[in-house]
């Protein structure tokens, strides 16, 4: 004990030299600079302004964007809401420092561990993770931070060492729940030869305005990519699928593929109309996280542009999902029953009332989580008590709770996984087992690949499946099924 009090008092003379030190240097125009950087950064407003910037982005820079912020709320808990209370400490004395450099209101909590400092390392860390590149840009703005705390004299050093190791342990924590993907796109067996268009002669595109977090209209970016293509838009109120077969049957005959840029919503849609007239599809990722694009390794338009003037392409899988056996829907990444439908009709009520997407969808998955009623329903024959029910198109990995990527596109199986409501406290246990991620092996969680599944609501009520983040219409029975090589599509010979 005399030891560990005789290493903090050593500590603290260190942390106070270290204070007077930066306290002595001459005056400059950094120290203004540093005074608003600090500020710049309360309640991690500056990091959630970088994210936003960011997240306007495709690809690994949006993906970095979104593992920064939960990386951010992972520190700022463990930083603020554990460490502080743990471990009080008094901030440096203000007369260390002199009055220009001094903040004008000064935190009243803890000193340590320094929270600013937390949240910086913790973004930059989770950005480097996913983009490297974008983790170099940003760690001078994050190291200016944590100094700034102890030259406005908020903090002394060691509480910044302290918060920079509790954010880089943040960061790495999001994997546990949130793995990174596989840097290559998914794989499949069968290689196709399509018809090579230049300028995108021959090609027809539906371009979704309104795809994306801030609604991007790809339309001209198209036009200059394939100046010979026809570029349509979605109709107010049509049906997508009705718009593009019309389209495709009234046509001078000449169209020898169709194309989409926007989400994955979207994609199942034109999708489905390529597989039923037999023909090709080039996808051109400007939705807001563009699953599908990112599993064939479609990046952005020049990697979809290359395909199309070589006539390089694969073919893969589709899925469908029969309601009541009056209604086909396809979809190109996942289905699903339960809360996740409720959700979606949720986050569309809120957009429309003026939400922007993903505070609207923060807000609608906890409503709908707390308001959960599980679903009785019959699959395959077999009579289960579920809370949700999850489809992928082939087979997704890890097995778990999330699903973040297919290894091939040609498997021929639906990947089946739902969570168990017949369970005693199957919602404690299932957030426990989320939080360890050791979800897979617990009792509350059931995976299983199979070609085709039949499930029938029993209980006389009513629910809507969603497909690709889309809700369709209510029904009792759904039989979902694999479609293998329903789809051939363009995609660079270099990303299989």
């Amino acid at each position: 004990m005399g030891h560990v009090r005789r290493s903090a008092r050593q500590v603290n003379r260190v942390d106070r030299d270290l204070v007077i030190r930066s306290g002595n240097l001459p005056p400059t125009p950094v120290d203004a600079w540093l005074k608003s950087l600090t500020r710049s950064a309360n309640k991690g407003v500056l990091w959630f302004a970088v994210a936003a910037v960011l997240a306007a982005q495709k690809g690994k820079t949006r993906r970095a964007a979104v593992r920064g912020v939960g990386a951010i709320a992972v520190a700022s808990a463990s930083a603020n809401l554990v460490g502080k209370n743990l471990f009080p400490r008094r901030r440096p004395a203000a007369e260390l420092l002199p009055i220009y450099r001094r903040l004008a209101k000064r935190p009243t909590s803890s000193s340590f561990p320094s929270g600013h400092s937390a949240s910086a390392a913790a973004f930059t860390t989770a950005l480097a993770l996913e983009h490297k590149g974008l983790g170099r840009a940003v760690a001078p703005l994050a190291a200016a931070v944590a100094y700034s705390r102890v030259h406005t004299g908020v903090h002394w050093p060691t509480d910044v060492l302290a918060g920079a190791a509790i954010g880089v342990g943040a960061a790495y924590a999001t994997l546990h729940w949130w793995p990174l993907g596989p840097d290559q796109p998914a794989r499949t067996a069968q290689v196709a030869e399509l018809a090579a268009l230049e300028e995108g002669d021959g090609l027809l595109v539906l371009v979704n305005p309104n795809a994306g977090i801030a609604g991007e209209d790809a339309t001209d970016v198209v036009k200059h990519r394939w100046p010979r293509a026809t570029v349509v838009h979605p109709r107010p109120g049509a049906d997508l699928i009705e718009q593009l077969a019309d389209e495709l049957s009234a046509g001078p005959g000449d169209i020898r593929a169709v194309g989409v840029a926007g989400g994955d919503g979207s994609v199942a849609a034109v999708a489905a109309v390529a597989a039923e007239f037999r023909l090709p599809l080039v996808v051109v990722p400007a939705g807001t996280l563009n699953h599908f694009a990112r599993d064939i390794g479609v990046d952005g338009i020049d990697a979809a542009a290359a395909a199309v003037e070589s006539g390089d392409g694969v073919v893969v899988d589709l899925a469908g999902v029969d309601i009541d056996d009056t209604q086909h829907r396809w979809f190109v990444n996942t289905a699903s029953l339960g809360g996740y439908p409720e959700m979606v009709r949720l986050r569309e009520r809120l957009e429309r009332r003026g939400w922007p997407k993903w505070p609207a969808a923060a807000v609608a998955l906890h409503r709908s989580l707390r308001r959960a009623q599980p679903i009785r329903m019959s699959l395959n024959g077999r009579s289960h008590l579920v809370w949700w029910l999850f489809v992928g198109n082939g087979t997704y990995s890890p097995k778990g709770f999330v699903p973040t990527h297919r290894p091939v596109l040609d498997s021929g199986m639906l990947d089946v996984r739902y969570l168990r409501a017949d369970v005693p406290y199957s919602r404690l246990r299932f957030v426990l087992a989320t939080l360890t991620r050791t979800l897979h092996t617990s009792h509350v969680y059931r995976q299983r690949d199979v070609a085709a599944l039949d499930v029938r609501l029993l209980d006389d009520v009513e629910r809507r499946v969603a497909t690709d983040g889309e809700v369709g219409p209510l029904g009792r029975r759904f039989v979902f099924r694999s479609r293998p090589n329903a789809l051939a599509i363009y995609r660079p010979s270099a990303a299989g």
